[in-house]
Formats: C-alpha cells, sequence, structure tokens
C-alpha cells in the first residue's frame, strides 16, 4: 500500500475538530484524509431523541469540516464494516483512524474491525479522547478495579492530564472525493415527530457552542457552583453534558479550564472536576461491569419486587409529568421541552420511581434513553441505579427522598416549578406551554386542566418503600 495512500478518518461520538488525537495523527501524517461517518446497526439502534441530536450534530461537523476545505462523507449501512471496506475500495484508503468507545456493543464492533482491516494489511488505528482515563488504567492496589467513588476521584485527581490539542491548520484533501449520502435521507429525526421543533431551540450545536458554553461556566458560574448546581430554577451548571455526550468538546478541554480555575482561587472548581470524574467512574464500571447498563449492578437486588410493568398507569402518569408530585412532573416536563433535565430533577424523578413507586428502575433508564439529548449509556445507567439503590456507589436503599421537603429546600420561590407547570396558572410560563406542543397528541392533555391529586403522597410512598426493604430477605 502506497504511503500516499488516504486515511479514513472514522468519526462517532467524537464530533470536533479540536484536541482530537485521531484527527491529528492523520493529519500530521501528511496523507490525504477523508472524514467519515457511517450511519450503522448501533446508530440506527437509538432511541429518538439521542438519535436526532446525533443527526443535528453530524450535520454541523460536516460544515464545519467544509469551513475548513475538507468534507464528511456519510454512508448508511448496518454493517460498519461493509461501510469501511467499501470506501476501501473506491478510494484506495490504507487506514482507517477511530475515536474509542467503550460500551459492550461498540467495543465488539470495534473488535472485530480492527481485527479484519489488520488481516487484510489496512492499519487500523484506534486512540483515547472520549475519556482522560482509560478505564483499564485506574487500578486500586490489589489491581481490581473501583467500585465507590471516592477512592477513584483520590487515584487519579493528581495525574498529569493530557494538554488539549489544537485544531490542524490544514486537513490534507484527496485528489478525488468518492460520494455520499444525503442526511436528510437518514431522516434521523422521525421519531421526534412535532417534538423537535419544541426542542431544537434549547440545543446548543457543535463546537464552538460548546467552546462558548465551558467559558461562560468558568467566568459567571463556577464560583458559586458548589450552591448552584443544586437549584434547579438557576443557571447554576456548565449544561455541557449535551457537548460531551457527543464529543463536541473533550474531557481534556473541560478539566483544564477546570484546573485554571482552581488555581484562580474559583470556589466551584473543584466540584466541577470531581462531576467530571464521576462521568469516568461510569465509564469505568461499565468496562468492568457492562451488566450495569442492563442489570442489577448488585445482583441480589434481582430478588427484590420492583414493579416492571411500563404500561401501568402510574407508570404513565410518571412519563407524562402528572403524578400530582409537582418537583417530579415539571422535571419530566423540563426533559420533554428541553431535551435535557437538572441533575436535581434526575434524582428526585428517578427515586420517586424506583422508591415511592416502587417501579424498576429500567422502566426510567429506557425512557431517559428515548428523551434525552445527553443520553450518554454510562452516566445514564449509573445514576438510575445509583438512585434505586441497586448499583454501585449507590444512594443508600433506605435513603427516600421527600420531593416536597427537596422542593423547599431547592425551589423555594417555586420559580422551577412554575416554569415548567402550566395547569392551575391564568398566565402559565411559555416553556410549561411548550410541554402541551412537543408532547405526543393522543396524550390529550391540555393546559387548562386540573392538576391530579398524588398517585403516592410523599408520605405513603416512603412508609411503603421503607416497609419492603425492611421485608426483603437479602
Amino acid at each position: 500500500m502506497s504511503d500516499n495512500s488516504p486515511i479514513l478518518m472514522w468519526f462517532r461520538r467524537d464530533l470536533r475538530l479540536s484536541d482530537h488525537a485521531a484527527l491529528t495523527a492523520a493529519c500530521d501524517s501528511g496523507r490525504p484524509v477523508i472524514p467519515v461517518f457511517v450511519h450503522d446497526a448501533l446508530s440506527e439502534g437509538l432511541k429518538a431523541a439521542p438519535k436526532w441530536r446525533l443527526g443535528l450534530g453530524v450535520g454541523h461537523l460536516a460544515e464545519t469540516l467544509k469551513d475548513k476545505g475538507s468534507r464528511l462523507i456519510l454512508r448508511r449501512e448496518r454493517d460498519a464494516q461493509a461501510a469501511l471496506e467499501n470506501l476501501i475500495e473506491e478510494t484506495g484508503a490504507g487506514a482507517v483512524y477511530w475515536s474509542r468507545l467503550y460500551d459492550p456493543d461498540s467495543v465488539a464492533r470495534d473488535s472485530r474491525i480492527k481485527e479484519t482491516l489488520k488481516d487484510r494489511g489496512i492499519e487500523a488505528r484506534s486512540f483515547g479522547g472520549h475519556l482522560m482515563c482509560e478505564p483499564w488504567t485506574v487500578e486500586t492496589q490489589q489491581g481490581d478495579y473501583y467500585k465507590v467513588y471516592t477512592p477513584f476521584w483520590n487515584n487519579v485527581k493528581g495525574r498529569d492530564m493530557d494538554a488539549p490539542r489544537s485544531t490542524p491548520g490544514k486537513i490534507p484533501a484527496p485528489d478525488a472525493w468518492p460520494g455520499s449520502d444525503n442526511l436528510d435521507d437518514w431522516n434521523m429525526g422521525a421519531a421526534m415527530d412535532r417534538g423537535a421543533d419544541v426542542v431544537r431551540p434549547f440545543v446548543r450545536l457543535g463546537e464552538s457552542a460548546a467552546q462558548s458554553r465551558l467559558g461562560s461556566f468558568m467566568a459567571h458560574i463556577v464560583e458559586g457552583y458548589d450552591e448552584s448546581r443544586d437549584i434547579p430554577g438557576a443557571d447554576g451548571t456548565s449544561n455541557l453534558s449535551e457537548n460531551l455526550s457527543l464529543g463536541e468538546i473533550s474531557p481534556f478541554q473541560c478539566w483544564h479550564a477546570g484546573l485554571r480555575a482552581r488555581e484562580e482561587g474559583k470556589a466551584g472548581a473543584e466540584t466541577f472536576l470531581k462531576e467530571l470524574v464521576w462521568r469516568e467512574f461510569a465509564y469505568h464500571l461499565m468496562h468492568h461491569t457492562p451488566r450495569l447498563l442492563t442489570d442489577n449492578w448488585r445482583e441480589d437486588w434481582d430478588a427484590f419486587p420492583w414493579q416492571e410493568d411500563a404500561r401501568a398507569s402510574e407508570v404513565w402518569a410518571w412519563k407524562k409529568g402528572r403524578t400530582g408530585i409537582r418537583f417530579v412532573d415539571a422535571a419530566m416536563r423540563e426533559l420533554y421541552v428541553t431535551g435535557r433535565m437538572h441533575n436535581r430533577g434526575r434524582m428526585i424523578v428517578a427515586s420517586y420511581l424506583t422508591k415511592h413507586m416502587m417501579t424498576h428502575w429500567r422502566i426510567g433508564l429506557e425512557w431517559f434513553e428515548d428523551c434525552l439529548i445527553d443520553w450518554d449509556p454510562a452516566s445514564n445507567a449509573l445514576g438510575w441505579q445509583w438512585s434505586a439503590g441497586s448499583g454501585p456507589d449507590a444512594t443508600p436503599y433506605f435513603r427516600v427522598f421527600n420531593p416536597e421537603t427537596q422542593i423547599d429546600r431547592f425551589d423555594k420561590d417555586r420559580t422551577y416549578v412554575s416554569r415548567w407547570i402550566a395547569e392551575g396558572r391564568a398566565n402559565p410560563h411559555e416553556d410549561a406551554l411548550k410541554f402541551f406542543d412537543a408532547m405526543p397528541r393522543h396524550w390529550g392533555l391540555r393546559p387548562d386542566d386540573d392538576y391530579p391529586d398524588p398517585i403516592v403522597s410523599a408520605s405513603d410512598g416512603r412508609h411503603r418503600a421503607l416497609q419492603a426493604y425492611e421485608n426483603r430477605d437479602f
């Protein structure tokens, strides 16, 4: 194979040009670089909001590459290997570079592709960048993986994390470009239906928007982050989960910005760094125990009698934001309108579903997987199992968040609830009304409906949950 043969730069969840190890290596090689995105079975299998948001990200990356004098070649093929092999035949490419992913399905796919390509004499290289620490590089003194966050944090907090790489000055183009699909033909937003138009204004799309988010957070919010991150009615978080999930910003870029803020004496900077490492911890656990994604991490919880009917009327009330518990309902409507949910809200709705309603966490995990534009397989799974008590380093099973006292503590003036709940208000907030534009028509809800009574009260739910925990036989 000629040393000047093109390199296929296979983009996946790394939709940026800066601090991109695989792209930098490809450009530094001096060989032509052909950026590629393959819409394969794994991306096709994403649920509504994550697939739609991925499509937006891919389209934005294509425009960014065009501005750099390059292109993004799009191919739709259930088998990514077949798509790559076709491109190799069409272009004479001698290498395929990509950024590593860590969920079991991606690992299996990538391992098979790497082995096959190498057997054919094609250079196949994977690079880090989605995480700061490769999951297999963080070990206890006994050579085991970490099951508790704080020791994990203590292990990695002093590591010399890679400095972010700059954007390549030039992406060398091939003499001829292969054909490309039309992104619109993929219709990646089909399952969003009319909700796409409602959620779209809340999206902060692409690398430039992510960098602006990070800069604004460090300039204006991180100082008070220790307190503001718990107030759902305030703009008190970085909101970077959306961009991190698709690699529109790298964790190294966030980490070093946090380090600079800490050096400047900004009080909330270390808490921000700990949140970045919590994300790393989720991936660490997913790598070592893939059952985190699908089954109770603590296997004795298999015996717990959770309600598992996703079609139950109480579950539908929860999904629709009609539980009669205002903190829960506000958070569920925020999710449907924005594609995201404040972290305090995530804890409250998860606790209410799994403890007050005694419903399996997997039902909540799958609903979030359908609705979140910042969906991340590891973080979503760890968050749900943490809340349910079945996961590693979980909230104690006997800790049942009281959504009424939580709202008194974190939404004292009801700013958050007023923004997202329309019923019973003469002049509802415009965002509360958007929920009725985004929801499926067959739900049949109206802003002038009566607000429901609680399906499970805070006190009754707590009593029932504690009784079930006390009677468990494991």
